[in-house]
């Protein structure tokens, strides 16, 4: 047709809702300074709602619809009002009709920045995840991502290519992921944006369970075992692909349990040079700052050594995104408060890490209070190097640093998560849980690309 018309009244499905156009066209209108709104104004804010109807569905709309069929059509032509991008969309659009026509007393000098700036409503790891995405756009890396048939990873994917920021290659039946794409409304194709490796027929699974034999062989597996994963553990067939230089990195885990994807990465990678354990870190975006805790899913109770390993590996992973570290090492005790096991090894890990990473800003054994706030740990050690509030909290074990995350993490309403970071390893791979949100796995592949630009082969 030439023209398809919208009805005004709610009973029918395509209503174009007053809560559709108004915020937008507003902030677009009051970001410039507009003097009026103006048809062009208006013009544009109808391209912008246009052309999002016709765009693949974000995973927030499809979760709020269910089953509904959210692609182009009679029951779809105007985009739902929960679908997050549309002030990322009609706002710039409305923007720069403003100043195009203008009406604009303020126009903007970069629209970039101005559309960074919007996105951070949307997705509120945008800012802090910022410095990864343009060092990961600069040269995307092959990430394979095993649990290629999920939604989440499919949505994933769609953002990862709109984004430029990686080069999927997604595990799984091509005729499955076919037709979740279509359901999805996603507008990726196989062979154009992504890679499929068929786990049932791909024809260099010969080599791949050969190859993983090789490895596993003094490990109690079987050659028949290796053939079985080559099919039935899809994170076993990346980490060969890793490994055989076929894909640069990998991010797993949206299925299953962390410890056993864990458990193949650690038998196909080992650690990197000079490293002699891996640890995990999760990273909380609260509204009182930047967090990171470790160790919050690999060992269950580190040794002094192993923590020291971990953290200086936790301090060069949060200088990735541009933060300084400031590290507290926490405790029951409270600066020598208690001579139990558990703080005696924080004290030698603190001695252990001064050795290794003597300008690391960095303090303990102390009680968390004491990490956060300046005042309470001048205290009791008005001398600490440690200044400010510490950004990187390191537990004397696995489940204190796992409570304190679930803690953390649900007891703040804008608390947003980034990880888990998989440290140690000598390949870019990371394992994420089944919680994952889709905005999780891009941030997590996009750390993976920077991380494989600086890997040796």
């Amino acid at each position: 047709p030439d023209a398809i018309i919208c009805t005004g009244r709610s009973d029918y499905p395509n209503q174009v809702n007053n809560v559709l156009c108004f915020p937008f066209i507003f902030r677009g209108a009051l970001d410039v300074g507009a003097t009026a709104i103006n048809e062009e104004m208006k013009l544009a804010a109808v391209r912008a709602i246009a052309e999002l109807a016709h765009a693949e569905q974000s995973e927030v709309v499809a979760s709020a619809y269910g089953d509904q069929d959210l692609s182009f059509g009679p029951e779809y032509i105007i985009p739902k009002p929960f679908d997050p991008r549309l002030i990322v969309k009609i706002a710039p659009a409305v923007a720069k009709a403003a100043m195009d026509s203008g009406v604009a007393t303020r126009p903007i000098a970069d629209f970039d920045a101005y559309i960074d700036k919007l996105t951070e409503f949307v997705y509120k790891t945008n800012l802090f995840m910022k410095p990864i995405f343009s060092q990961a756009r600069k040269d995307p890396k092959r990430v394979v991502l095993p649990e290629g048939e999920e939604a989440r990873v499919l949505h994933a994917t769609q953002e990862l290519i709109t984004l430029g920021l990686a080069k999927p290659i997604l595990i799984g039946r091509p005729s499955v992921i076919e037709m979740r794409i279509q359901k999805l409304g996603l507008q990726i194709k196989a062979g154009v944006d992504f890679e499929i490796v068929n786990n049932e027929s791909d024809p260099r699974f010969k080599e791949y369970w050969s190859e993983y034999y090789q490895i596993m062989k003094r490990r109690g597996v079987t050659q028949e075992q290796a053939q079985r994963a080559m099919i039935g553990n899809h994170t076993a067939i990346g980490a060969i692909m890793v490994q055989r230089g076929e894909a640069d990195a990998m991010i797993c885990g949206t299925i299953g349990d962390y410890h056993e994807h864990f458990s193949v990465v650690k038998a196909v990678f080992g650690y990197r040079d000079g490293v002699h354990t891996a640890g995990a870190m999760n990273a909380l975006l609260l509204p009182s700052g930047n967090t990171f805790i470790a160790d919050t899913y690999v060992n269950e109770d580190p040794t002094p050594e192993q923590l020291a390993e971990i953290t200086v590996m936790a301090a060069e992973t949060v200088r990735r995104f541009g933060i300084e570290p400031k590290v507290a090492l926490l405790s029951h005790s409270n600066f020598g408060s208690s001579n139990s096991l558990s703080a005696s090894k924080m004290r030698e890990t603190l001695e252990r890490v001064r050795e290794r990473a003597p300008d690391l800003m960095i303090d303990g054994e102390m009680h968390g209070d004491a990490a956060l706030v300046e005042s309470i740990r001048n205290d009791r050690m008005p001398d600490s190097p440690l200044k400010g509030a510490a950004n990187i909290l390191v537990m004397p074990n696995m489940e204190a640093a796992r409570i304190s995350y679930n803690l953390l993490r649900v007891s703040s309403s804008e608390g947003v998560t980034v990880g888990p970071v998989l440290m140690g390893v000598s390949k870019p791979v990371h394992v994420l849980t089944p919680i994952a949100s889709v905005r999780r796995i891009v941030n997590m592949v996009a750390l993976a690309v920077v991380e494989a630009q600086t890997t040796p082969l």
